[in-house]
Parts: structure tokens; sequence; C-alpha cells
């Protein structure tokens, strides 16, 4: 398997057991390390509060043990809201791998199911030699010598003109599930010999290229099939005299990649006419070569190519399925990726608004998870913005309960929108930069009214 579709390089991902050790050894240390400091530091006060006198006490160290205790207090919310975050980062970092692992293997499954050969039919060519002169040097006895010879050349007339029926038809592979093509060709060709004189010509043509299998191929000439003189030579000799017009049609059925194309060799196309009827959904025009008319019929498309007068096309062109077009990947794994960031950002909003206890950090926390892990699983079946609508209500609600009275609750209920339910929303949407901003500023417009001008909502006065 592609490395590339086993998660992102370098990222966290607790479904790793050496990772998941290892996060969880430094995670110990750091722990015991902090214990010892917060516990050293409180024995120090302990210890000078008791070694002086109670005058003394009263005067500086009992400051110090009240604001020990505050900084315990306040030491007691960082730890939780540390903990949460780093054990939430690695959650969201292995959600993202998943879900990127997710995101690869849908291309992947997409891009397997039309992948495979095409079916390439190559204009038939009328073909003749001439010999042409050439000189050659040589050097004999020091003397320059000049020998004149001739040699045959291969020259090609294209066909005057050219009328092509396509018939596709859309099957899959049961093996593999991949699509595959049916292709019922019948093309009709008229050769001019524009000579002056007649001459001995060969009509060439070759089966279409990359089939599975190939039947009932025919080529005839004024209603009579040609037999070719080797079994995989389809070189078919005729006499044409001057001016003279033959009339050639080869008919086959064959089975290929999922697309079709038709080759013109570079050769200049004059009274051409190809109609391919895809009858299937999705069909496309294939190379950038745009039909001259598409026309919806039964199920499927018609294309029409129709060259009048003479046009030289490069590139070959013809059908082929469109697949379903894969948008918007990376947008849930960029944003598990900053959801550590977006609930500390929600935090520290809330703190602001409502005065809040560690049980409240907690329950807070874990519903700004649960709704992120709702959102990774329920956007497989839905858009993630539509998903998030539906979740960015509940979540809402929810976070109502904040409040101890209705005008804690609507405080609330505005730093949810502000610093969560919005930055969320902006990730998931193309303007994120705007939203993001939007949300931002809703955020400090709104504690600011808040704390520095003492607004509160009408109604609640």
């Amino acid at each position: 398997m592609n490395p590339t579709s086993q998660g992102i390089p370098s990222l966290p991902d607790l479904t790793h057991p050496q990772e998941l050790i290892q996060f969880g050894e430094q995670g110990m240390k750091l722990f015991l390390l902090f214990v010892v400091l917060t516990g050293l530091l409180g024995v120090a006060i302990a210890l000078l509060n008791f070694s002086l006198g109670r005058r003394t006490k009263i005067l500086w160290t009992e400051t110090w043990v009240t604001q020990y205790g505050l900084l315990l207090r306040t030491v007691q919310h960082a730890t939780l809201i540390l903990l949460i975050t780093v054990s939430g980062f690695f959650l969201c970092s292995t959600l993202a791998n998943r879900y990127h692992h997710w995101e690869q293997a849908r291309i992947a499954a997409i891009a397997s199911n039309v992948a495979g050969e095409r079916l390439e039919h190559t204009a038939p060519q009328l073909r003749y030699t001439v010999q042409e002169p050439y000189t050659t040097t040589t050097v004999i006895n020091g003397q320059v010598v000049e020998e004149k010879r001739t040699q045959e050349v291969s020259r090609f007339l294209t066909p005057s003109r050219t009328q092509v029926d396509v018939t596709l038809q859309q099957t899959t592979d049961p093996a593999n599930n991949r699509l595959l093509y049916q292709v019922g060709f019948d093309g009709n060709y008229e050769v001019v010999n524009t000579l002056e004189t007649a001459d001995e010509f060969f009509f060439e043509t070759q089966p279409p290229a990359g089939y599975t299998l190939l039947q009932d191929y025919r080529v005839e000439r004024n209603g009579q099939r040609l037999q070719s003189s080797q079994q995989s030579n389809y070189s078919f000799p005729l006499r044409l005299g001057a001016g003279e017009t033959a009339q050639f049609r080869i008919t086959y059925q064959a089975s290929g990649g999922p697309r079709w194309v038709y080759n013109a060799g570079s050769q200049l196309l004059s009274n051409f006419r190809l109609t391919a009827l895809a009858n299937f959904p999705g069909a496309q025009f294939a190379s950038g070569i745009v039909p001259t008319k598409m026309q919806p019929e039964g199920r499927g498309t018609r294309f029409t190519w129709e060259f009048a007068d003479n046009v030289s096309v490069l590139n070959p062109f013809g059908v082929f399925t469109a697949t379903a077009s894969v948008r918007n990947t990376g947008v849930l794994p960029r944003l598990l990726l900053l959801a550590p960031a977006l609930l500390f950002w929600w935090l520290l909003v809330l703190y602001l608004s409502v005065p809040l206890r560690l049980r409240d950090v907690a329950i807070a926390s874990g519903i700004f998870f649960a709704s992120l892990l709702t959102l990774t699983y329920l956007s497989r079946i839905i858009p993630a913005p539509f998903a998030w609508a539906i979740l960015a209500p509940v979540m809402l609600i929810l976070a109502w309960g904040l409040g101890r009275n209705q005008r804690a609750s609507i405080a609330a209920a505005i730093a949810t929108i502000s610093g969560a339910i919005l930055p969320v929303f902006g990730l998931l949407v193309p303007f994120t930069g705007l939203t993001l901003s939007l949300a931002g500023l809703l955020s400090v417009v709104w504690l600011t009214l808040r704390h520095w001008y003492g607004w509160q909502p009408r109604s609640l006065r």
C-alpha cells in the first residue's frame, strides 16, 4: 500500500502501541515533576509559617498562605485543562490519521474503478509505393564515385469521407469491480485515387488497441468481405484507376477499458462524421476535443464530431466515464488537529463569561470532543457543514446548562457560539479566514461589552 494512504506522516497515532507507550512514559514523568514541585512549594510555605512567630505570620505570611490557596485552585483548573487538551490532541491526531486514511482509500477506490487500458481505434490509410531516386557516394582508389539508385518509399492517401457510428455499453468486471466498455463499431470510409495514373494500393487498418475481447472483425469493400493474406496482417491490396473511388466498411465488437477514443493518426480529416452513443450516465467527451453536438438519448448521451472541411486533430478523442469529483479533502484532518486550540479558546471565553467549576470544565470538554467525534463519522454520510449545522444546536442546548440563572445561561450560549460553533464552522467552509476573523471579533466584542461596559440583554435587566 502507498505509505501516504496510511496516515499523515510524523503525526501521533494512539492506535500505534509504541507511540502510546512513549507518550505515557513522558506524561508520567512530567506529571510527577509537577506534583513534586507543587508539594515542595507548599511545604516551604508551611515550614516558613511555622518557624516564624504568630505576630510575624499575621503581618506577611498570611498573605502568602492565601495566595498559595488561590494558586492551588488555579493549578487544579490549569491541570485539568492541560490534561484534557493533551489527551484531546492525541485523540484528535488519531482521528485525523484515520480520516486521512479513509479519504485516501476512497480516492484510490474511485481511481481504480476507472483504471485500465483504453480502447483506441486508429483511422485506416490507403498506402502505395513509389520509386524514389537517391545517390550514394563512395571513395574508390582515392576517387569519389557517385552512384544513383532507386528505393521504394511508402506514401499514404487519407480517406476522402468518413462516417463512423459507435455504440458504447458500460458493464462492471465482477473480478475487481472495474468498469468495462462493450463497443459496437461501424465505420464507412471512402477513398479516392487522386494520382494521375492507375496504381496498386493497400488499404491498411488495425484492430482497436487495448481490447480484452475482439469478435466479428470484418473489412468489406463495396459490400464484399476482404480476406487478408496473413491472419495478423490487416493490409488489403487493391488497384484503383485515376480518380477511381472505393468504399470500405469496418465493423467489430470489442470489450476493454472505460475509455474509447478515435485516433486520426495526424491525418487531415475532411468530410468526417463520428457519432458515439454512450448508453449510460456520466459519460463525457475525452481529450478536450469538444463535440459539435451533444444530446441526451435514453439513459445516456449521443456525442457527434463533424468536420466538413479539412481539420487536423493531434490527440485521440472520444468518450470516457466521468467519476464523481472528490472535493474538500483534508478539511476534517485540519479541523481535528486544531481542535485542542479551539477548545482552549472556548474555555477561555467561558471563564470570562460565567463562573466555572472543575466538573463544568470537564463536562464542557466532553461535549466538545463528543461533538467532533460525531462530526467526524457523520461527515462520511453527509457534507461536513450540514453535519455541524445539525450538531451545533445540540451543543448550544447543552451549553445552556452552564449558567446558574437565565442571565448566565445566555452568556454561556453567546460564548459557545463565538468561541466554539463559529470557529469550527469556519474550518469547514471555503471562507475559513473570514469566518474565523468574524468569530474572533464576536468573542472580543462580547467580552468587551460584558466586562468594560457591563452590558446585559435588555430582557434580563
